[in-house]
């Protein structure tokens, strides 16, 4: 098993042993990622590199992951394609040649 997938599997079972599967609709977990993304985004707000908490960092971006995760069960998704199907896809939008040390966007290289 992989070990994206062995990750899924044992988030999919702490949910269902607390029976929190039934509030688990695409749109809350939607949400719940978000507002989760927003309190990794506050770990760095006003704060120089050298500021930042890891342990802060370190448990917002695992429950980022977690509600990803969830997201991609949900739905049947297989994370490891998902991916490699973007980053394929970003690889066109941002041919090295044109992207290389630059932070432009796709339409404006």
């Amino acid at each position: 098993m992989d070990e994206i997938r062995h990750l899924q599997d044992q988030i999919e079972k702490f949910s269902e042993e607390r029976e929190w599967s039934q509030f688990h609709t695409g749109k809350d977990l939607s949400m719940a990622l978000q507002i989760e993304a927003s309190e990794l985004l506050e770990a760095f707000l006003w704060k120089g590199e050298d500021e930042v908490n890891l342990g802060k960092v370190r448990e917002e971006l695992a429950d980022v992951i977690n509600y990803a995760l969830l997201i991609a069960s949900k739905y049947n998704l297989d994370v490891k394609e998902i991916v490699e199907e973007k980053l394929k896809i970003n690889a066109r939008k941002y041919p090295v040649d044109k992207a290389k040390g630059t932070a432009k966007k796709y339409d404006e290289l």
